[in-house]
């Protein structure tokens, strides 16, 4: 038995447990590999698959629950945090947002297995005001739906996994490196992503301040309002003269956009 298999089978567990925690809290460590690879080891008998599913669930929920509760509590303002430390491009929060009024807790159902709409659910969910009771039951299911899949799929294809674990021995010290440079790719990838996302906003941007000069210099360019329905329901404040963004607009004149 190599070194590396014993690693996993003596650590397996708590391994799983700690990357799927730090993965839904936001860190940009995949826990899929992780729960495929501990499914091999658990088709081989070398780790219990019922173990790694309670503790892949149970982190799952716990860091869920305390983006939830967040949510609640600091409203909005906790998906600016989110946003600001999560290498996923702001615009999955408005997607999010679509998905979760479209929805509603059943979304949680599903949440884990689109990129960008894990993370920021739970907070979200907290953020609506939504069950406490259903946000756990939801939750619950839909991560038991998710590590499952990850541990069937180790199960189903152990044979293929034991020869890249076997391989990845092999290599010694590379294996690390291996590794270390395939995380690197997914971390570069997404900060690649975000970088995108904010040049496509390096457009002329204008100030609140800016903004309401432009206003008492009576220049009246068109505001657009481009929260969503739910958003505006939840805070009815709007700048003064500011228009859906589903409404008609005139031609030839500025327009500024804002949004959450």
């Amino acid at each position: 038995m190599t070194r590396l298999i014993q690693l996993l089978i003596e650590r397996g567990v708590p391994l799983v447990w700690l990357n799927v925690f730090l993965e839904q809290l936001g860190v940009p460590v995949p826990a899929i590999p992780t729960l495929i690879v501990a499914g091999a080891l658990s088709r081989d008998g070398k780790i219990s698959s019922t173990q790694v599913m309670i503790a892949a669930v149970l982190a799952s929920l716990l860091a869920d629950w305390i983006w939830f509760l967040l949510g609640r509590r600091y409203g909005y303002r906790i998906l600016s945090t989110l946003c600001r430390i999560s290498l996923s491009p702001d615009s999955c929060v408005r997607d999010t947002e679509q998905r979760f009024e479209r929805w509603g807790m059943k979304s949680l159902l599903i949440a884990k297995f689109i990129p960008g709409f894990s993370t920021v659910a739970p907070p979200l969910a907290g953020v609506t005001n939504g069950s406490t009771f259903q946000f756990l039951i939801y939750d619950a299911i839909g991560a038991v739906l998710w590590a499952g899949s990850g541990v069937v799929a180790g199960r189903l294809f152990h044979h293929a996994i034991d020869r890249v674990l076997t391989s990845l021995e092999n290599l010694g010290w590379w294996a690390a490196v291996v590794l270390g440079l395939g995380l690197g790719l997914v971390i570069f990838f997404k900060w690649a992503q975000r970088r995108g996302f904010y040049k496509q906003l390096r457009m002329a941007r204008v100030s609140v301040d800016e903004l309401k000069t432009m206003m008492d210099r009576g220049e009246s360019p068109v505001i657009i309002d481009a929260r969503s329905p739910g958003a505006r329901k939840r805070d009815p404040r709007r700048i003064l003269g500011a228009v859906n963004v589903s409404d008609p607009l005139p031609e030839g004149v500025e327009i500024v956009v804002y949004c959450t």
